[in-house]
């Protein structure tokens, strides 16, 4: 069965390799935001002849065709994760690295009044909280 990710690659007209298609299920399935090196552990469980440098190339195409997206939530790695048709946001634990999605109707009313105010309409926006545990 293909992936979400190979499905639209195919729909753009990508050539979908085997590995690439490792790669796509990897991605797609994850309920994480791998970054690249997390991603090529996970691929060569399954296929172990794919090579770091080819995920790499893999993720770097995939991210260039809008099929994926990249975060950088502050520990130096870029993260990745499908472009989804449902906007989220994210809180980041800043001590463990956890990533939390999340959708607050009143927060994206905001940003859009923000915008409003200032003369603009909002047309896309990425908001990320970093947070530590409230100490008990």
């Amino acid at each position: 069965m293909a992936s979400v990710i190979e499905n639209v690659c195919i729909e753009k007209g990508m050539r979908m390799t085997g590995q690439r298609k490792v790669i796509a299920k990897v991605i797609g399935d994850a309920d994480d935001h791998p970054d690249v090196e997390e991603v090529y552990r996970r691929a060569a469980d399954i296929d172990s002849k794919i090579s770091i440098a080819t995920v790499y190339r893999t993720v770097r195409m995939f991210e260039e065709a809008g099929i994926i997206e990249k975060h950088d939530f502050g520990d130096g790695r870029a993260r990745y994760e499908v472009v989804g048709e449902e906007h989220h946001d994210h809180l980041i634990d800043v001590r463990s690295g956890e990533v939390i999605e999340f959708v607050n109707e009143e927060i994206e009313k905001l940003q859009e009044k923000i915008a409003k105010e200032h003369g603009y309409k909002l047309v896309d926006h990425r908001l990320e909280l970093y947070v530590v545990p409230l100490e008990k």
